[in-house]
């Protein structure tokens, strides 16, 4: 396999998690006597550009089908998030009736409710069926097709230029980077902004975060890379904020490369950090496997310890990065004997891979855990907010990375 952005050819394997079904194929009971879909799991790194990104197995179509079941709109802390930025960016860029909005994966709208609440003129593009059509009984207008440089073209001879595009955990989704970003280069107003934000390769190395690997995640990465891209499509980075978000996540503001604008410092400072780093250092990623292992190894002994002591245990979160460790890690329900998750679309169903029940949070309650594991640790806050007055002050509350500890 080649960079999928550089072309040069990629030589160094840091993470093999074998075998693993699709993060976000949830089961029906019906699916659990028919063949499951396993692809092979490794990350490699360009030593060109730095792209950390997976081995190509599966087409992007395979992954975000009509029933994709993941709803951004769930968690009240993203929401959160989202009405924050909007209000941010709209005073920031000066935004209003003239003015028009792009956002590129726009998911179930959780985002860009808030422009039409503000009466900016906005436009989603969302492939997958199931959150599109939630947006739209939002009022928000979606377009149900895959973003790149020719549906660019489509809405430039429509005269939808855009005054900002956003894109919130899309850029690691895209299987052809660079055709992406032309098609953002394509669509961008002179004067115009791009906003995208994605986990940032310098925590994923850090602590540990693994499970943020899986197949719907084609690339990962640094502020270099990402203007390595830029620069190949005529756009520059001229700005770069450091977020909470996912685990820590960077948000990148992009221009066009003659923009007249001068960078903020904040991108010499995080270039700073990524050197420091070692990110463009393959000696960086050679002890990662093992570091992988040692967490996998932990939760292990972690659920195994729970069993042989009679503590009942149950997961919170039927998250993808919680579907790649338990996979990696093999843990079925002999271990693991449920998970709670407060989307609808996934209460009933089974885990990919690990075939576990997903249940809604009345049936944790009449489930009494006295251990809650929370998968998606990016949000244990809120889980333990929303979860510990209902479950009682003796639940205890843990995560697995970088290692098992409880809350």
């Amino acid at each position: 396999m080649n960079c999928r952005h550089c072309g040069q050819p990629l030589t160094f394997p840091f993470l093999d998690l074998g075998f693993a079904p699709p993060s976000n194929a949830y089961l029906t009971e019906a699916d659990l006597t028919r063949p499951e879909r396993y692809y092979p799991l490794k990350l490699f790194v360009c030593d060109a550009c730095w792209l950390v990104q997976t081995e190509d197995y599966a087409a992007r179509e395979a992954l975000f089908d009509a029933d994709y079941a993941y709803f951004s709109s769930v968690s009240e802390s993203w929401l959160a998030h989202a009405r924050h930025y909007a209000a941010s960016i709209t005073e920031e860029l000066s935004l209003g009736r003239d003015s028009f909005v792009i956002e590129v994966a726009s998911n179930d709208g959780y985002l860009l409710r808030n422009f039409v609440a503000a009466q900016i003129p906005c436009l989603g593009i969302e492939p997958t069926a199931s959150t599109a059509a939630r947006a739209e009984e939002l009022g928000v207008p979606v377009l149900r097709e895959f973003f790149g440089e020719q549906l660019s073209r489509t809405l430039v001879e429509r005269g939808q230029l855009a005054d900002l595009i956003v894109g919130n955990n899309v850029f690691a989704h895209v299987p052809d980077v660079n055709d992406f970003t032309k098609g953002l280069k394509t669509v961008l107003k002179p004067g115009g902004t791009i906003t995208l934000e994605f986990p940032h390769l310098v925590n994923l190395i850090d602590e540990v975060q693994f499970d943020t690997v899986y197949h719907e995640h084609f690339s990962y990465f640094s502020l270099q890379a990402v203007e390595h891209i830029f620069h190949a499509a005529g756009l520059r980075v001229c700005r770069a904020d450091q977020l909470k978000t996912h685990g820590g996540s960077l948000r990148v503001f992009g221009c066009h490369a003659d923009d007249p604008r001068v960078d903020d410092v904040s991108v010499e400072r995080i270039r700073a950090l990524e050197q420091e780093r070692g990110i463009t250092r393959l000696d960086t990623y050679r002890d990662f496997q093992q570091r992988v292992d040692e967490a996998k190894n932990g939760l292990l002994r972690f659920l195994l310890d729970c069993k042989d002591a009679g503590t009942k245990v149950g997961a919170y979160g039927a998250a993808a990065k919680g579907n790649t460790f338990l996979n990696y890690a093999g843990v079925k329900p002999d271990l693991l004997p449920y998970v709670c998750d407060a989307a609808p679309s996934k209460q009933g169903k089974f885990m990919p891979g690990s075939h576990i029940p997903i249940i809604s949070p009345a049936e944790l309650a009449r489930a009494k855990p006295e251990v809650v594991l929370i998968l998606p640790w990016n949000i244990s806050d809120e889980v333990v907010a929303q979860q510990k007055p209902v479950l009682g002050s003796e639940v205890r509350f843990a995560v697995a990375l970088p290692r098992v500890r409880y809350l």
